[in-house]
């Protein structure tokens, strides 16, 4: 991890804490693209799954499962607190939601009667070091 935390990873946590997923898409793609491993992947993961409560607000059931899969599978390579945020609370939260949606795609629910804002979204958990 690098010594200091962009400012920008910051803002695009409190856009995704806040629903803005489709700008912490936007803030973290800028980050993502210029940064190096370790850091890489781990801002991808977040990246991932932004984009797919982004799917998710906007009815697209297949593209929110397929990308919080790849999303917690990224992350869930990194130690339990990484950044300062709480990696395990995010993977959690992340999976529960990931489970949901493959229960409710199973059992062959149309995705326009599906009740997305029922269910607990993910949050970024920041964890003071």
């Amino acid at each position: 991890m690098s010594e200091t935390i962009p400012p920008e990873f910051w803002q695009g946590v409190e856009l995704f804490n806040t629903g803005q997923f489709y700008a912490c898409h936007d803030t973290l793609e800028a980050l993502w693209m210029e940064s190096t491993e370790p850091d890489k992947s781990f801002y991808q993961g977040i990246l991932q799954i932004s984009v797919a409560l982004y799917h998710l607000g906007n009815g697209n059931l297949k593209g929110a499962i397929i990308l919080l899969g790849e999303g917690t599978k990224r992350l869930s390579s990194y130690p339990s607190i990484y950044c300062q945020v709480d990696v395990d609370e995010l993977l959690e939260q992340s999976v529960a939601l990931l489970k949901a949606l493959q229960q409710n795609q199973l059992e062959q629910i149309d995705s326009s009667s599906f009740e997305a804002d029922t269910l607990p979204l993910p949050r970024v958990v920041r964890v003071e070091e």
